[in-house]
């Protein structure tokens, strides 16, 4: 298994300087996963230490929680090379990770792992995925001496940022961004509102599978059927994973995924209590009623009827993406320009008819919670044998 994920309920503590009993509406909380690759390691060294990394940067205590993601992936990268027990890795690792506090969410991500917003049904991404053949990377790529291959870096890698990975962080002469392959994250901050429901974090296992609406009606339907969340884990996996090993890797990989509940200053019971009514009012779409169940292995659906509304922007230059602005630069003009992006991922950058744009709406005082205990949270990782009484899958 080669995945790992990390649940960090109160990141505060985790600070040089912790904060003993933050209160609740400004309580930060973590949720990350790492997808390794060539190896377990990396990523295993990053679902132990990157959240403590992060909380003990500089930007972190004076509140820059966007710099502090930034500054925190690439201190775990130094800190990995400057190992001697890692002296010859080779392996390396994706690195979604959601902070999560009373009135925003910041993800930074580097890789092809996904963070996806629920709102009122609706996929929301928090994340891109950084493909080499992304014009933005195949730049940065190029300039940094490497090459793109059949969709791979030099030939070889299937994702353009990373943790670890070092043979493709050999340049002295370059900054750790400008590297063929890059642990700078893109950083995504989000206003929370009333109509956001939860948050996944999931690694390509689940998103190579389904689409990110797929996932997200997927889980708004099991939360209607008021089953808890490592259930909805569980079920969704299994729909994922391949009846047999003929399908070409698809349904065959790592699986790890994490559900988020955002509580809006709800109780649990409050809050699952909304969703179903917002269900069966049919405020939003949602998986039909038999998707609460389990269906069997490879039953793959992406509801290609639904559409998130939601503009994907696939330019991956390492910039910070405000969710739910407005305003459009040019360079966001060329979101979707390779054809060999997800199916999905195009699907979702066109806007819900008589929609122009994204549209969020900015945070109200409802959306701050005010009796907030802590975000519901199940993470769920599958291998064939069961290990400790959880049933996991690779």
């Amino acid at each position: 298994m080669e995945d790992a994920h990390a649940t960090i309920l109160d990141l505060q503590s985790q600070s040089d300087k912790p904060r003993q009993d933050a209160p609740a509406d400004e309580r930060l909380s973590f949720f990350g996963v790492y997808d390794g690759h060539g190896g377990a390691k990396v990523a295993l060294f990053a679902g132990d230490n990157v959240h403590q990394i992060i909380a003990k940067q500089e930007a972190f205590k004076r509140g820059d929680i966007e710099q502090a993601l930034k500054d925190g992936f690439l201190a775990t990268d130094r800190a990995i090379l400057n190992d001697p027990q890692y002296e010859d890795e080779v392996s390396g690792c994706t690195a979604t990770v959601a902070i999560i506090s009373g009135k925003k969410i910041y993800v930074g991500n580097a890789g092809d792992s996904r963070t996806v917003l629920g709102v009122k049904g609706r996929a929301k991404p928090l994340s891109f995925d950084h493909k080499p053949q992304n014009e933005g990377e195949k730049a940065r790529i190029t300039a940094a001496g490497g090459f793109v291959d059949f969709g791979r870096v030099n030939g070889n890698l299937a994702l353009s940022r990373a943790l670890g990975d070092f043979e493709f962080k050999k340049s002295h002469q370059l900054a750790p961004e400008q590297q063929i392959v890059t642990a700078y994250p893109d950083v995504t901050i989000h206003d929370i509102s009333e109509d956001d429901e939860f948050v996944v974090v999931a690694c390509d296992g689940i998103w190579d599978c389904q689409s990110s609406q797929a996932v997200v009606e997927f889980v708004r339907r099991g939360i209607a059927a008021k089953q808890d969340l490592e259930k909805i884990c569980e079920n969704m996996m299994d729909n994922c994973l391949a009846s047999n090993s003929e399908t070409g890797g698809v349904g065959c990989d790592n699986m790890t995924m994490a559900v988020v509940g955002i509580l809006n200053g709800q109780t649990k019971e409050e809050w699952y209590e909304k969703i179903a009514q917002r269900v069966a009012n049919g405020e939003g779409p949602c998986a039909p009623v038999e998707y609460a169940e389990f269906r069997g292995p490879g039953v793959h659906h992406n509801f290609d009827d639904s559409d998130s509304g939601y503009d994907m922007d696939m330019d991956q230059r390492s910039r910070t993406v405000v969710a739910g602005d407005h305003g459009r630069g040019p360079e966001d003009a060329e979101m979707i320009d390779n054809e060999e992006e997800e199916e999905d991922l195009a699907r979702q950058a066109q806007p819900v008819k008589g929609e122009e744009h994204d549209h969020v709406s900015p945070p109200t005082s409802a959306a701050i919670p005010d009796k907030i205990t802590r975000p519901i949270v199940d993470v769920k990782e599958k291998i064939e044998n069961v290990v400790k009484g959880e049933a996991k899958s690779e």
